[in-house]
């Protein structure tokens, strides 16, 4: 065994990016050599595992887990397919009602949730005060609309007709200690920041302090899946108590832990219908490798492929894309075969069938989608994924037994 390693065999023996080694080296926290023979640089293996030694310990991800200490409820609006909501019961949080406009969605609660309130419809004809301080959390997934920016300050009534005044007209009416928002990172620069902004300024007005907006990445909450979700947390103002994320874990889950037995699931992922690409496209895709995307076609193929799009500018890195065992999914989209999202399977030229993109989202096996196929997909794609969702609910969990201990100390 050498005793010197390349940049590369040290990257993967001790878990860090080439580029921190470089660093490392510049900083002069781990300097490499000239190795003898080849005058390359290189590291002594005794230096590296002697740095791992000092930092494998500070590495070790700590659990978000926590025991709820009092039967703690949620509110949840624009439920979809119940990705949060499933994500929030594993956590150990009641679901007591949802609201969600599309039946299908609806359908999906019902079945797999038949003890769940479910208010199927338009968030705009229901009146939640029936909920008012009986309710510990109301969360939802508006979707990203522009607001007329009146002024300096956005009131509530300038929102009117938006689907984020319904989110806080409900938070309103219900007055949880807490309400969670969640949204596309997108939001963050939405109308240069003003429409972010304007929710803030909403939230103020009806009595809620907003902790500072972070996008968390669902790759760091075991999903196997590079999908980003802005969190927009509320605390009521009566409430003097910080409200900390989830941890993010340094672990991170590939796509065969998504799809085959492991440490996420305990068995292959089951057999379902899916999609298929037309012949045209898997004539195109069989050329593709694993990790691979339109750049990796033959020349003139890819001309033909891209067709109008090959002169533009952008790397449109999702188009024949071919995802690895090895790497984390891309983020699903409502629709598996659309040119511009290709979601190939690693090994067959096909997309993720439904339970494959269940899993992706880390929805259990048993959990059922109603619908047509292109109805199911679009449930899922739209979903929270499941284990974020738990995350998230460690966090509410944990920031309600410090509500309740202040509350009512013993």
């Amino acid at each position: 065994m050498s005793e010197y390693l390349s940049l590369s065999e040290a990257s993967e023996l001790i878990g860090k990016s080439k580029e921190t080694l470089r660093r490392w080296d510049r900083e002069g926290k781990l300097s490499a050599v000239r190795e003898p023979i080849s005058n390359y640089r290189v590291y002594k293996k005794s230096d590296v595992l002697e740095l791992f030694t000092d930092f494998v310990n500070d590495d070790i991800d700590e659990s978000n887990f926590v025991e709820a200490e009092n039967d703690y409820t949620v509110l949840e609006l624009f439920a979809g397919a119940g990705g949060l909501a499933v994500g929030m019961e594993k956590a150990g949080l009641k679901c007591i009602a949802l609201n969600e406009i599309d039946k299908f969605a609806c359908a999906t609660l019902r079945k797999n949730r038949p003890n769940w309130k479910v208010l199927e419809g338009d968030i705009k004809a229901f009146d939640f005060s029936e909920y008012q301080d009986k309710v510990d959390i109301v969360t939802g997934g508006f979707p990203c609309q522009a607001f007329s920016y009146a002024g300096k300050k956005l009131g509530l009534a300038d929102a009117r007709g938006t689907l984020f005044y319904e989110f806080a007209r409900v938070v309103k009416e219900v007055n949880p200690p807490i309400c969670i928002g969640e949204n596309v990172r997108g939001l963050l620069s939405h109308d240069n920041g003003k429409t972010l902004q304007g929710m803030i300024s909403i939230l103020d007005e009806i009595g809620y302090n907003v902790v500072p907006v972070q996008v968390l990445k669902a790759i760091n909450y075991n999903v196997p899946q590079k999908r980003e979700r802005l969190i927009l947390v509320g605390i009521r103002k009566d409430i003097d108590l910080e409200y900390e994320y989830p941890k993010p874990n340094k672990k991170i889950y590939n796509l065969k832990d998504a799809l085959q037995k492991g440490e996420l699931f305990d068995s292959n992922v089951p057999k379902s219908d899916g999609a298929k690409y037309p012949k045209s496209k898997i004539e195109v895709l069989d050329l593709v490798p694993p990790k691979g995307y339109w750049r990796d076609l033959p020349l003139d193929i890819q001309k033909s492929f891209m067709g109008g799009s090959f002169h533009l500018g952008g790397g449109k890195t999702g188009i024949a894309r071919r995802i690895g065992w090895d790497e984390p999914c891309l983020t699903l989209t409502c629709s598996p075969a659309q040119k511009q999202t290709e979601r190939c399977h690693p090994d067959e030229t096909r997309p993720f069938t439904v339970r494959e993109y269940a899993r992706i989202q880390t929805f259990p096996d048993d959990w059922q989608f109603e619908g047509s196929i292109a109805q199911q997909y679009k449930q899922i794609g739209n979903a929270v994924p499941v284990n974020l969702g738990k995350e998230v609910g460690y966090s509410i969990v944990k920031f309600l037994n410090k509500y309740y201990n202040l509350s009512n100390p013993k």
